[in-house]
């Protein structure tokens, strides 16, 4: 496993709700921003959401504004990812990362990367 590893995903219907979590090895993320991208098939993988490394900044795409909380517990080295009222088209592989600043990891400067993990939302 590498430094970064995702889980909770699955198939839920539409307007179900969804936790991804990601542990983070070590100190991996211990003094740096964290974050969500997606990518389907075919499409260049898209920022999702960011934290700083302290919580208290956060950034979300415009999809999932209102949607999508992002959140990290260092005690337990682990960033989550709450998805409420998902709809078809949140239908991706979801991967973590990690970046020196939220700005620096939106923009797609990361440091590590997770393996991914699929969130199938059906009709």
């Amino acid at each position: 496993q590498g430094p970064l590893v995702e889980s909770g995903g699955g198939l839920v219907q539409a307007g179900d709700s969804l936790r991804l979590s990601c542990a983070a090895s070590g100190r991996t993320a211990s003094t740096s921003a964290m974050g969500w991208f997606r990518q389907t098939p075919g499409k260049e993988r898209e920022f999702v959401a960011a934290i700083s490394w302290t919580g208290g900044i956060k950034s979300y795409a415009n999809s999932v504004e209102g949607r999508f909380t992002i959140s990290r517990d260092d005690a337990k080295n682990t960033m989550y990812l709450q998805m409420n009222s998902l709809k078809p088209e949140d239908t991706a592989v979801y991967y973590c990362a990690t970046g020196s600043t939220t700005s620096k990891l939106r923009g797609g400067a990361i440091q590590y990367w997770g393996q991914g993990t699929q969130v199938t939302v059906s009709s």
